[in-house]
């Protein structure tokens, strides 16, 4: 072979080689046939916080006016193709919220930053499904841009005319397909079991999620020749459990699930059976941002990160001007009817209360939930003047509990924060005040809840006013209270009487929520709440607590009112006062002393397990010396016959 033969051939083996490495950098970068990366920038639990929250470890936090900032930055910046997505809950958690029904703050807000789609959390239905109908074609009315709508499980019944027409109106449907820079992303929603339960009027009917998740990922392979599919999860998870763990481990075809309802915040996302999972924390603290290419049919991760919305980050001047134009309408349309407006100071604290993201993470009495309790019974004396009823027991669950004071002023908007949740039968916003009537027996089985499921369910976690309640987190489940009794008005504390009625003012939703103690105690426990009369409620509603106007006590007002009555936060509240105490004690009196039936009957599950150890114990040691006697004996003979 000639010299120049050699070079020639080596020339085209260069560019052979050169051809290959450049096909493979392009099959890299998504080309020549490939599946383009794609970056997802999401939220979800963002509850209404148009504004910056102080933190109270410092700063601010959050706020639709950040956010915008931010995710104009992230689009700017990205390399890929982007969608932009929430996964619910975008209302209910601060002023904004009483004007939903007639003015639609939070899907025009999410459509002023660019939202693509978003799903339904339980929260969206607080209203009702009035509410949410009448919060559809308001925005529809709007002309504003909208995020599309996506909800594949948890829809109005057939019969529910109204709702269907404003559902079809606003155009929610399973899924949609976003179309971003010739990439196709399938998007679909689902709402949980746990989110359900928390939606107890909604009014919806609920498919299961696997079975919705399913049915849609096979319509979109059939339909929409997508090159992602995202589920908009409104069901949660907590690390390797939880209801989207356990959706991405029963369905195929998901690359990817935002998952929003437990406000879970993940550093890293969460792989299972080839889907990526991903939460961002609540309340606009973090924008998620997630970017994803595909291996073979498999969603990959390609890089992840959570950015803080914090003060570092400066306002949106057109999401402020929006913010300031929907405040100017909360002030005229809702806190008018109150003598109140958006940013009055209602009273100082000298002190900050527990930052709302420990509240209730320890089992114990809290401040905030005493002064809560307080301003219930406060307000009902305010509401019925000459009427009033003395309130035996005032009570907050904490799930309703969704915000905190930090030290300084307290305005308006921070008391409603506190107490934002739902509406009333007069379908304007806050949940009102209910009176209803416990025994004695059932006022203790109360303390039992909350001593024995607090553990594992801190939502269940209950603060009191007019009662106190010991217990020992050692003894028995359910039975773990070992004293319990009333404060009068002077202090003074008697015991409680098993048949006599008491009564009981809480909110509307935590009233509805008694009910529930007997199925989740498997029947162990029985709370029925009854009218002044001993007669079971059938109706919560018929239960609410009206003032002299005839209008309905909100929890919200109630705070409200109370620390405007104070001026400065009584200094008692900086800590807590005794009201529910823990003994720790492995004491055996301690543990077994005033036992229940529960512990009884587990008392004598362990005697009767106890008593058929040492039986079979007794029964082999038994057969073993006989064995050993007959071959002892075997053993003598043998030694006699060789001798």
């Amino acid at each position: 072979m000639t010299r120049r033969t050699l070079r020639r051939y080596s020339a085209a083996l260069l560019a052979l080689v050169m051809a290959c490495a450049l096909a493979l950098s392009a099959l890299a970068a998504g080309e020549g046939g490939g599946t383009e990366d794609l970056t997802i920038l999401f939220t979800h639990d963002t509850h209404d916080h148009f504004l910056p929250m102080p933190d109270e470890a410092g700063g601010e936090y959050g706020g639709y006016t950040r956010l915008a900032t931010v995710l104009k930055e992230q689009r700017a910046a990205a390399d890929n193709p982007v969608v932009t997505l929430d996964a619910g809950d975008f209302s209910m958690g601060s002023l904004f919220q009483t004007i939903y029904a007639t003015d639609a703050p939070e899907l025009r807000a999410l459509g002023a930053m660019g939202f693509d789609v978003t799903t339904l959390g339980n929260h969206e239905f607080d209203y009702r499904a009035q509410g949410l109908a009448d919060m559809l074609r308001a925005a529809v009315e709007s002309g504003d841009p909208l995020p599309a709508l996506v909800q594949a499980n948890y829809k109005p019944p057939e019969g529910d005319a109204d709702t269907w027409a404003a559902w079809n109106e606003y155009g929610i449907t399973d899924y949609t397909v976003v179309e971003r820079d010739g990439l196709r992303v399938a998007v679909f929603g689902l709402l949980g079991v746990d989110a359900d339960e928390c939606a107890p009027m909604s009014g919806m009917e609920f498919e299961p999620i696997a079975d919705a998740a399913r049915r849609v990922v096979a319509q979109i392979e059939a339909e929409a020749e997508a090159d992602y599919v995202i589920c908009l999860s409104h069901s949660g998870t907590d690390g390797a459990r939880g209801e989207d763990y356990e959706l991405a481990r029963a369905v195929d075809g998901i690359d990817v699930i935002l998952s929003g309802h437990t406000h879970t915040t993940l550093a890293q996302p969460i792989e299972v059976n080839g889907t990526l999972i991903v939460s961002c924390g609540e309340y606009t603290q973090n924008l998620g941002v997630l970017t994803v290419g595909k291996e073979g049919e498999a969603a990959a991760l390609r890089s992840y990160e959570l950015i803080p919305i914090d003060e570092t980050v400066a306002d949106d001047p057109e999401l402020s001007a929006l913010a300031a134009q929907f405040k100017t309408m909360v002030d005229a349309d809702y806190l008018s009817q109150y003598g109140m407006t958006f940013d009055e100071v209602l009273a100082s604290s000298s002190f900050s209360f527990t930052p709302i993201g420990q509240f209730a993470q320890e089992q114990r009495e809290d401040p905030l939930g005493s002064l809560i309790a307080d301003s219930y019974v406060h307000a009902v004396r305010e509401a019925e003047g000459e009427d009033y009823v003395p309130v035996d027991f005032a009570v907050v669950a904490a799930g309703v509990i969704r915000g905190s004071f930090a030290q300084g002023d307290i305005t308006v908007s921070d008391a409603f924060n506190v107490s934002s949740l739902g509406s009333g039968a007069d379908g304007t916003p806050g949940y009102p005040l209910i009176s209803v009537y416990l025994t004695g027996r059932e006022l203790r089985d109360a303390f039992e809840v909350d001593a024995s499921v607090t553990p594992i369910m801190p939502a269940a976690q209950l603060y009191g006013a007019g009662m106190t309640w010991t217990y020992n987190p050692n003894r028995m489940i359910f039975n773990k209270v070992t004293a319990c009794a009333q404060v009068l008005e002077d202090g003074t504390r008697v015991p409680l009487e098993d048949d006599r009625l008491y009564r009981v003012v809480t909110g509307l939703y935590s009233g509805q929520m008694l009910g529930t103690v007997n199925s989740k105690s498997f029947g162990l426990l029985t709370i029925t709440p009854k009218d002044e009369n001993g007669v079971p409620v059938e109706d919560f509603e018929d239960c609410i607590i009206y003032n002299q106007n005839g209008s309905e006590v909100k929890e919200w007002y109630a705070l409200a009112s109370y620390l405007r009555s104070m001026g400065t936060v009584d200094s008692r509240y900086a800590a807590p006062e005794g009201r529910k105490a823990a003994v720790d004690s492995w004491n055996p009196v301690e543990l077994l002393k005033a036992p229940n039936w529960i512990t009884l009957l587990a008392l004598g599950i362990v005697l009767v397990l106890a008593a058929l150890v040492v039986f079979i114990i007794y029964r082999l040691a038994t057969r073993r010396r006989r064995r050993m006697h007959r071959s002892g004996g075997g053993k003598s003979s043998y030694r006699r016959y060789r001798g």
